[in-house]
């Protein structure tokens, strides 16, 4: 089941938010895109089959579609939930007029709150200044081209990526990781940084930061997030928050809160 709440329209754009409640772990049948659009996960993952071959999309990673682009869909860890947004064909041509779209889209710490920003911009009546402002300064940042990377190093960072999603107990370091995926420390974290332009370690911390943001938009204060997320005190907790946002826990509090 899939729902769509409309949160800001414009001639040229439209944001929606998205939830899906399928739990169908197979390929869904090919359902050819219609539109520009850009989707940003917020909470949970899915696979899409596309452009860019089988991906796990979370909150770590989104993708862009064009028109006449054949998806499919694998719903293996349940429902998720995303951003939707629309563009037009003019606005797509102004946005990619000098560089190629990628068709998948890394979302590091920075790009995360760049989409929260959206949203509380998509919230107030000021599309054609507001939310439009925040909406391609997102692109502009996030929909830079991924580097190519050899089909089996593509699966390994797939898996590692998923093993961090899920937080089992070998995702505990990067030792365990390795064991659990069979290859080497040293091929994995290889493997992992020339795909992602990260280190595991930031990709990982990255997950926790995206976590802050949640408790911290939802009211919790900083020693209460340190605490749920494993944190070794609140100093730790922003040192890292600020490291990948430049912004502290408290700052991102207020930042986030409902206007």
């Amino acid at each position: 089941m899939r729902t769509a709440v409309i949160l800001a329209r414009h001639p040229d754009f439209r944001v929606q938010a998205v939830s899906c409640r399928d739990d169908h772990t197979g390929w869904s049948a090919p359902e050819p895109s219609r539109m520009y659009e850009m989707v940003l996960p917020r909470r949970g993952g899915f696979r899409r089959l596309g452009r860019g071959g089988a991906e796990f999309v979370d909150p770590t990673l989104g993708y862009l579609a064009v028109p006449g682009e054949e998806q499919r869909f694998a719903h293996p860890a349940g429902g998720d939930e995303c951003t939707s947004v629309h563009l037009s064909a003019r606005l797509w041509r102004d946005l990619f007029a000098q560089r190629p779209a990628p068709a998948v889209v890394h979302l590091d710490a920075r790009i995360d709150l760049a989409h929260r920003l959206l949203l509380a911009a998509a919230a107030r009546p000021d599309p054609d200044f507001a939310a439009a402002e925040r909406l391609v300064r997102l692109v502009g940042v996030a929909a830079a081209p991924a580097p190519d990377a050899p089909e089996r190093d593509r699966r390994l960072v797939e898996a590692a990526r998923a093993a961090l999603h899920d937080g089992g107990p070998e995702a505990g370091g990067l030792l365990p990781l390795a064991r659990a995926l069979g290859v080497s420390p040293y091929r994995l974290s290889r493997s992992f940084q020339a795909l992602l332009g990260v280190p595991l370690t930031r990709y990982r911390n990255r997950l926790r930061v995206g976590r802050a943001l949640d408790l911290l938009a939802a009211g919790a204060g900083p020693a209460a997030v340190a605490a749920e997320l494993g944190f070794a005190d609140q100093a730790h907790l922003t040192r890292t928050v600020r490291a990948h946002v430049g912004h502290t826990p408290g700052e991102l509090r207020r930042l986030l809160r409902p206007a």
